[in-house]
């Protein structure tokens, strides 16, 4: 139970969490576009009314953890170490992620699953890129932030979205391997080597932006 959480609340985000996971269930086996959210409804034994209380669409549903995602680089940043630069705190993050098989990174089991549910579904696609476009916008914002960089200042966003796109690579070479049928145990010493590549290339560019004080 979270701290402070009440009976109510816990039952409330149980009745969430459930819900979502008997979703993703179905999407995994039929496909996102082949299921219904009544589908989803009778599985999770709940109502159709009770599924659209906890999420606003079916999109919602497979993006259960968008809000996570997408403030998970700029929470990293903001909680950079004394005498830590944002590249450095990013760098330790995706490593950490590979050690432990963390899902905010894409490193996790299934996560071939989500990447084909989101290639078979437009809706799934553009939603994930939105997604994606989000996290890039708020690690700008939190550069911009924690730089004091002015409105017109182009550093923070140039910054995101050479991050991003070196995350996005990582994260491609992982899921080409796994598709392959490796493990993850299989897949790690490249996964990491590919992320020491990708950082050490933006290392020579920007790697002291954006340090925290001593």
């Amino acid at each position: 139970m979270a701290q402070g959480e009440g009976l109510r609340e816990r039952k409330k985000r149980e009745t969430r969490q459930r819900i979502a996971d008997v979703a993703m269930g179905l999407f995994a086996v039929r496909g996102f576009d082949n299921v219904t959210v009544a589908e989803i409804a009778r599985a999770a034994d709940v109502s159709v009314n009770t599924v659209f209380n906890y999420f606003r669409t079916k999109e919602d549903l497979f993006a259960d953890r968008e809000p996570v995602v997408v403030d998970h680089l700029a929470s990293v940043v903001r909680s950079r170490l004394p005498g830590e630069s944002a590249l450095a705190a990013l760098r330790r993050d995706l490593l950490d992620s590979l050690e432990r098989r963390d899902w905010r990174h894409g490193f996790a089991e299934g996560a071939e699953t989500f990447a084909r549910l989101v290639e078979e579904s437009p809706a799934l696609t553009n939603r994930i890129r939105d997604v994606e476009r989000r996290r890039e916008d708020a690690l700008a914002e939190a550069l911009a932030e924690e730089t004091d960089a002015g409105p017109d200042d182009p550093v923070p966003a140039l910054a995101a979205a050479q991050i991003s796109a070196a995350l996005r690579v990582v994260n491609s070479y992982f899921l080409r391997r796994r598709r392959a049928g490796e493990t993850l145990d299989e897949i790690h010493p490249g996964a990491r080597e590919a992320a020491e590549k990708a950082f050490a290339m933006l290392e020579s560019g920007f790697g002291d932006y954006c340090t925290r004080p001593e």
